[in-house]
């Protein structure tokens, strides 16, 4: 088939990298406009662009798809098929009306359930114990379209979003290539999403990085890792921000008030509105991440309290 590749980020890429290998016809790649990022404030070149320049294919970054020239360019490919990886932008009717063989999205969630913008943080965050990717038909409603596979996954205990973001990035390409297969023999079967059973994945804030330590260890520890590796969870040390990439939650009661820490073994625990959460890795201003064993060598934390 001819496809049409619509991505940005980091996540897009296995998929992109599992066609560009595959019998089928990469024809064009749409991206996101570049964009300055960094202190520099450089333009900063997505990684799906990254990849399909190396591997010879047209690029497009047109700030809309909105405007009749853009669909009409698409019309010009002749593409059978469009498929659609975290672009970050919504594609009009009169883009989905175009491929023979419509455009198809990967959706790192299993639908209905975390329709929206940040499905993997909000999967961790909730305490699911599974979570995967969707091949769905792309409707003009946010992730409502029909679904056509699934590729399911285990929230590991520690995974945090950033490990759990490369897992089903990977997952996507393999829901993707069956899903082709079963395109050009004919066999897809659309299922309709169960509309009593949406939720929704809110777009990740920055105060939501602040830890409220009246929560229980096992919400915080869900936090920390479904807020990794972007706000990242902190809390205020001595009226530093004390940032928190990696934490575990202890089973263990305490009559320490919530944010009260302590030192023991060369750990790190602080008491929460349930049990106690013990500090792995952690950050201060200006400073690079440390295990809390190289935090202690410096800092008396016996007492004190956080946040």
């Amino acid at each position: 088939m001819k496809i049409i590749f619509a991505g940005t980020p980091e996540f897009a890429v296995p998929t992109l990298r599992m066609l560009l290998a595959s019998k089928h016809q990469v024809c064009a790649v749409y991206t996101q406009p570049d964009r300055p990022a960094g202190r520099g404030r450089h333009l900063h070149i997505s990684p799906v662009k990254t990849l399909a320049l190396a591997s010879g294919i047209p690029v497009f970054q047109p700030l809309t798809l909105k405007a009749e020239e853009d669909v009409q360019h698409i019309v010009a490919l002749g593409a059978d098929l469009m498929v659609v990886v975290a672009y970050g932008m919504i594609l009009s009717q009169a883009v989905l009306d175009v491929p023979k063989q419509g455009c198809i999205n990967v959706h790192a969630s299993l639908l209905p359930r975390w329709r929206g913008a940040a499905p993997i943080q909000r999967a961790i965050m909730a305490g699911d114990e599974k979570t995967g990717v969707t091949i769905m038909k792309i409707a003009r409603q946010l992730d409502a379209g029909d679904m056509l596979h699934k590729e399911e996954c285990v929230i590991e205990a520690h995974d945090t979003a950033s490990v759990l973001h490369d897992k089903l990035a990977e997952l996507g390409a393999v829901g993707l290539s069956k899903i082709l297969t079963q395109l050009e023999i004919g066999t897809v079967v659309a299922n309709k999403q169960d509309e009593t059973q949406v939720t929704y994945a809110a777009k990740l804030e920055k105060c939501e990085a602040t830890i409220d330590w009246t929560q229980s260890s096992e919400q915080i520890d869900r936090n920390v890792r479904g807020l990794n590796p972007w706000p990242v969870a902190q809390t205020l040390y001595e009226g530093q921000v004390l940032r928190i990439w990696q934490a575990e939650a202890i089973q263990q009661e305490t009559e320490l008030k919530p944010g009260t820490a302590r030192s023991l073994q060369k750990h790190m625990d602080v008491a929460t509105g349930s049990g106690l959460l013990r500090l792995h890795e952690v950050q201060l201003p200006g400073g690079k991440r440390m295990s809390v064993e190289a935090f202690l060598n410096s800092n008396n934390v016996n007492g004190i309290t956080l946040g």
